[in-house]
């Protein structure tokens, strides 16, 4: 089936978690190693890489990097161990900024080697080519530049305990070139391990498995040492630090955030083990041992990551009634897709992203209940409707499997990616979708995979007859335009109540007199569909009735601000200026910006005033999204 398994077995031991724990550190016996297979076929060629995995690839990576918060820069060494076909002797590694001291094989014997031509768009940077010279394990001195853009460095005063500084990474998709020199690839994954050395008092987690005690070298510095056994995608390698302190939820669960910010995360996710359990229940064993997570300062610029054993989450969807936590739902169920079976190109993002966010709403009407589920699939439903009302119905864009440049955040990838599973479990009914399902988790595990080869398993696996197929449309959903007529529709009740209270507002300026009994979900669905154009009148009618400016959900403080500002409400204006300087949050950033770029006269001077205040503030991957905005892109 168009993979290519290697027969090497890594020479490397390393750790896994197994132990039910309430610490945070844990280090087991010695596994067997895994080395993932390789897909092969043009379906499975990655453009945003310049590695020819088929000849020579990477099959594991040792970090020993030292942290300087003083000059913002990461360095030391990567050593690389290397499966290499008969007669290749090349082997090429993708880097973006990195400043290359030194290569040297194993018995530290100079390795020749040359870094090409940068290419700037879209982040590939440069190819790092080496001569092998017979070395099968390679050595790599180096330094990440201070403006590498999967780090992010904020000095104390970006934190909330204003006292020490942090540094967080952020690799997907392919940002982690700027600063481990390895094969950046989904679909050539790898394991790893790590030494880190940072300054007292800063504590460093990692998507690995922590082993043993922090050890102190005595010149005010600390060593950290984390193994991930397991093969994953490169991008999911991520790390941070800062003044975190961790507290345990379950017997495999915890969650690290500042000292001032955990009693609240913990009060957040109190119900991350309970997840696990449903997760588990529907779709098998857990298999990364712990399932931490890591609440981050504001400037983290995605709601979460889904990085092995330490997802990392942003404080934004701390709301204190876990309203918003289908976050923590659908980072968990990465841990199966995206994780567990990873797409091998970003065209397919969707089989992580669509698989996840599937997962995710199981997960939630396992735990909360199906209203609630229902609520959330019909709020993905009306963004699919709204992105296609935007883009067009045939934009080429809108398949699932695409050649185009990868987006995170894409209603396509996510929603569209959770209907197309939505509607086969409608057809062919619950039970045998999820034991195909699961089979397909068992099956790819530690492995990349494609579209075709999903296609393929389904066609295999799940449909049992050529009259299902018909019914099933599965090649029109995944490579075909917009969304086929088979669409299992969410329920037209789950919002009833909001949708007559959005009517009498538009037809009456009628307040919803429930407002204050009403889940997140529908209260969002409420703001989401009022009418475009409002007088200040109603503005701030709308914002004394129902206390939007006051709200401690960020997910509608941000609706209200988007609705606000495109009706050009100058009270709103300190608010949102108050909000773009405190998060960091691609989701709610891009847009705001947006809405005050698209707003003329009146809106540029502000976007431009606020901008110049916050832009060091955000991440790369914010800061991109911003630029364009302002740079008329």
């Amino acid at each position: 089936m168009r993979r290519l398994v290697s027969s090497l077995a890594l020479l490397l031991a390393t750790a896994a978690c197994t132990t039910a724990t309430s610490e945070p550190v844990v280090s087991t016996a010695i596994p067997e190693p895994m080395v993932s297979p390789i897909l092969s076929g043009p379906e499975a060629l990655d453009t945003l890489t310049y590695a020819e995995p088929q000849k020579a690839r990477v099959t594991h990576v040792a970090l020993d990097l030292g942290l300087d918060f003083a000059a913002q820069r990461v360095g030391g060494s990567a050593t690389l161990s290397l499966l290499v076909q008969p007669g290749e002797e090349t082997l090429v590694l993708d880097s973006n900024g990195l400043h290359i001291a030194r290569v040297t094989d194993a018995s530290g014997r100079a390795l020749a080697y040359e870094v090409g031509e940068n290419v700037e768009k879209g982040g590939k940077g440069a190819p790092l080519s080496i001569a092998l010279d017979g070395a099968r394990s390679i050595r790599i001195d180096y330094t990440a530049p201070a403006d590498a853009a999967a780090l992010q460095w904020l000095t104390p005063e970006q934190t909330s305990g204003k006292v020490n500084p942090f540094l967080f990474s952020q690799g997907q998709a392919i940002l982690n070139r700027t600063w481990i020199p390895t094969q950046d690839s989904p679909g050539i994954r790898q394991t790893w391990e790590a030494r880190i050395t940072a300054p007292k008092p800063l504590d460093v987690v990692m998507s690995g498995v922590r082993q043993g005690e922090p050890e102190d070298l005595g010149d005010g510095r600390r060593v950290f040492r984390f193994v991930m056994d397991k093969p994953v995608p490169p991008y999911l390698i991520a790390l941070a630090a800062g003044d975190i302190d961790f507290k345990a939820i379950g017997p495999r669960t915890g969650v690290w955030a500042e000292p001032s910010v955990l009693p609240r995360a913990y009060a957040e996710v109190a119900d991350t083990e309970e997840m696990v359990v449903a997760a588990e229940e529907l779709y098998g064993e857990y298999r990364w041992g712990r399932y931490d997570m890591i609440v981050l300062p504001p400037a983290f610029p995605y709601g979460g990551m889904e990085n092995p054993v330490m997802t990392f989450l942003t404080p934004t969807f701390i709301a204190g009634d876990r309203s918003n936590n289908g976050l923590v739902a659908h980072e968990l169920a990465h841990s199966w897709s995206g994780n567990l079976v990873t797409n091998a190109v970003w065209g397919d993002s969707w089989l992580n992203e669509g698989v996840t966010t599937y997962f995710e709403n199981r997960i939630v009407e396992a735990v909360y209940g199906k209203q609630r589920a229902e609520q959330e699939a019909a709020l993905m439903y009306a963004n699919i409707v709204e992105t296609l009302g935007e883009v067009g119905e045939d934009a080429p864009g809108t398949a699932l499997s695409t050649e185009g440049e990868y987006e995170l955040g894409s209603a396509i990838a996510y929603d569209k990616g959770a209907f197309f599973l939505r509607t086969v479990e409608r057809i062919v009914g619950r039970e045998r979708f999820d034991a195909w399902l699961q089979q397909w988790f068992d099956n790819h595990a530690f492995q990349p995979a494609t579209s075709e080869l999903f296609l393929e398993d389904m066609m295999e696996n799940l449909v049992a007859s050529d009259a299902e197929a018909e019914r099933l449309t599965l090649r029109e959903w995944i490579f075909e335009p917009g969304l086929p007529a088979n669409v299992a529709k969410p329920d037209p009740a789950a919002f009833a109540e909001v949708d007559a209270a959005v009517g009498h507002y538009a037809d009456h300026g009628m307040m919803p007199s429930g407002w204050s009994g009403w889940t997140a979900a529908e209260q969002i669905r409420f703001l989401d569909n009022l009418p475009a154009e409002l007088s200040h009148d109603q503005l701030a009618a709308l914002a004394a009735a129902l206390g939007l400016s006051a709200t401690g959900n960020n997910e509608i403080l941000f609706l209200w601000l988007e609705m606000a500002l495109e009706n050009r409400y100058d009270p709103a204006v300190p608010q949102a200026e108050e909000f773009l300087a405190s998060v960091g949050r691609a989701k709610f950033v891009r847009p705001l910006f947006g809405v005050l770029w698209g707003e003329g006269e009146w809106g540029r001077p502000i976007a431009t005033r606020i901008y110049a205040k916050t832009r060091e503030s955000y991440h790369s991957v914010t800061r991109a999204g911003v630029d364009r905005i302002l740079d008329g892109e």
